[in-house]
């Protein structure tokens, strides 16, 4: 006897061993149960998902010789005849290869004659979408209005491009993607039947591989089997699927955690030696990003593995909830673009970098209270030859405890107060500019106004309308930017709607006005400007007046 591939081999029977759509199982039970059959049924669902499989089985239920019932025999003639596909009543039609309007009508000439053998004659229209639009119409005054002994199943993985007249004509079953728990279960369960020796994590690979569909999942199974050649494990289903070892993603998590931009680098390099699929390696990168934040969120996830809740609550302590964000969205990304870089290595080594890169400065982890500092930051060492700031405290004297803390105490503020003697009110804006800043933390700056220096902490007032601007983080490194100014140790302070001088941004936007002003009414008085609007009754539309940047700054339209 040949070999029947297992997925023909394990197709559901009956109801009882369908999985996953208990929805659509139970309306179709209660309605054998009553007799209250309707003549078009239409199963819509992905690929794989058990649509023909139903079908087959309610053909089997409607014909079945012991009567109508959501449970057939399974033994007698009607059901062993459709199980074999050889049942003369049940007219299975791919859509796909038939979508002329001939086609149809010649299927439906058979309509009005009543079945040869069984209680109904049943129309199993597999990928029903494919039709062509007269086919459509060609059907739907049968489909509405059948003889009573026709009952027509309908199969589509895209109910969106059924016309609505065939819809409102049809009881619509939406079948659900499966879960990959339950299709690892099932997939341990017909291991164990076909005497496979097989990893639990081995079948979870294959589970998640199948992205839904059982049949795929069971596809993939054959597969593994024959390239194990006995015991599946995980090793061997990672190496048939292509797919990248867990290992090296939390190796790339935890490399991230630490801005290691080197050892990533050196990382993918050992991951390269396996030749393996980049786009795979991305999505893993992502869903293990979103286990992330989710246990940041929840405080667990959704994980048959101990081990794996635990490394994702290691790496959830380690990375702060918005680099989550910002590392899984720059996954999507990366392997969105993925075809557009020069290799599939560098484009993955690109979006790692970029994680990195698009961290705002300042930026502390999850139960921290330091600042992390930038990637590309070098510290500054002392210069024993260089002259002493005055005024500045050297880190020795700072780090100062103990009994001698009343006497650095008294020192700082003898400091201060000769500092603050020689303190000159600065140029906000320019002050700004020999800061460093970039991203968010100068935007913060620049929507701040200077109000007042006190000791060692300096206030500004931010304008309320930029108050979502105002993080910790932000606030930290613009005090660290400023003590790198200054040399000597300044905290910043700041007031939201305390802004009682003008900031920057501000500025900057009245002076971008002015000068829209100026241009206008230089335009509105030009001699050529007004000839025009003379002659042609023409009108000058100042919304569209913009200043061109150069030497000499001038209005256009």
């Amino acid at each position: 006897m040949s070999y029947l591939v297992l997925a023909r081999k394990w197709r559901p029977k009956n109801f009882a061993d369908t999985v996953g759509q208990e929805h659509v199982l139970r309306a179709l039970g209660n309605a054998l149960a009553s007799q209250r059959l309707h003549h078009a049924y239409l199963f819509a669902g992905t690929r794989g998902v058990g649509k023909t499989t139903i079908a087959r089985i309610l053909a089997k239920a409607l014909n079945c010789e012991s009567g109508i019932t959501a449970e057939p025999c399974g033994e007698c003639s009607a059901c062993r005849e459709i199980d074999e596909g050889r049942f003369v009543d049940l007219i299975e039609v791919d859509a796909a290869s038939r979508t002329k309007v001939d086609d149809t009508r010649e299927l439906l000439d058979n309509v009005q004659y009543s079945p040869a053998r069984g209680r109904y004659k049943v129309y199993l229209i597999d990928e029903v979408h494919m039709l062509s639009k007269s086919s459509f119409n060609a059907l739907l005054k049968t489909l509405e209005e059948p003889p009573p002994h026709v009952k027509f199943l309908l199969a589509t993985t895209d109910p969106q491009k059924l016309p609505i007249t065939v819809l409102s004509r049809c009881l619509q079953f939406n079948l659900k993607r499966l879960t990959p728990k339950l299709i690892g279960d099932r997939l341990e369960h017909i291991c164990a039947a076909e005497d496979v020796q097989a990893e639990p994590a081995a079948l979870a690979m294959l589970a998640r591989a199948a992205d839904g569909s059982l049949r795929d999942a069971l596809s993939l199974l054959d597969q593994a089997i024959a390239y194990c050649g006995g015991e599946i494990t995980e090793g061997a289903v990672a190496t048939m699927l292509g797919t990248i070892d867990r290992r090296h993603v939390s190796r790339l998590l935890q490399l991230l955690a630490a801005g290691d931009a080197g050892a990533l680098l050196a990382a993918v390099a050992d991951i390269d030696e396996q030749f393996p699929d980049y786009a795979r390696l991305l999505e893993d990168l992502a869903r293990s990003l979103q286990q992330i934040a989710v246990y940041q969120v929840v405080g667990a996830v959704d994980s048959e593995d101990d081990s794996v809740e635990s490394e994702v609550a290691e790496l959830a302590a380690a990375i702060s909830q918005e680099d989550v964000q910002l590392f899984y969205q720059t996954a999507l990304l990366g392997r969105r673009d993925l075809y557009l870089a020069p290799d599939p290595r560098s484009g993955v080594e690109m979006t790692l970098l970029r994680m990195l890169a698009f961290q705002p400065g300042g930026r502390t982890a999850p139960g921290t209270s330091e600042r992390r500092p930038s990637k590309n930051t070098t510290l500054r060492q002392p210069d024993p030859a260089a002259k002493p700031v005055p005024g500045a405290v050297s880190p020795a004297a700072s780090a100062e405890s103990g009994a001698t803390s009343a006497a650095g105490s008294d020192a700082t503020s003898n400091g201060h107060a000769a500092g603050a003697a020689e303190w000159q009110e600065p140029d906000w804006a320019g002050l700004i500019d020999s800061l460093s800043l970039t991203g968010a933390n100068r935007l913060l700056a620049a929507n701040c106004a200077y109000i007042r220096r006190d000791g060692n902490v300096m206030h500004l007032g931010l304008d309320a309308r930029s108050e979502s601007l105002l993080t910790k983080p932000r606030q930290q490194a613009l005090s660290a930017a400023l003590t790198r100014k200054y040399g000597e140790p300044l905290r910043v302070e700041i007031s939201v709607g305390d802004a009682r001088n003008e900031t920057p941004m501000q500025a900057e936007s009245r002076l971008e006005d002015e000068r829209l002003e100026a241009a206008r009414q230089s335009l509105e008085s030009d001699p050529n400007v007004k000839a025009l609007k003379d002659m042609f009754g023409a009108e000058l539309k100042t919304d569209s007046i913009e200043i061109v940047a150069g030497d000499n700054s001038s209005a256009q339209e």
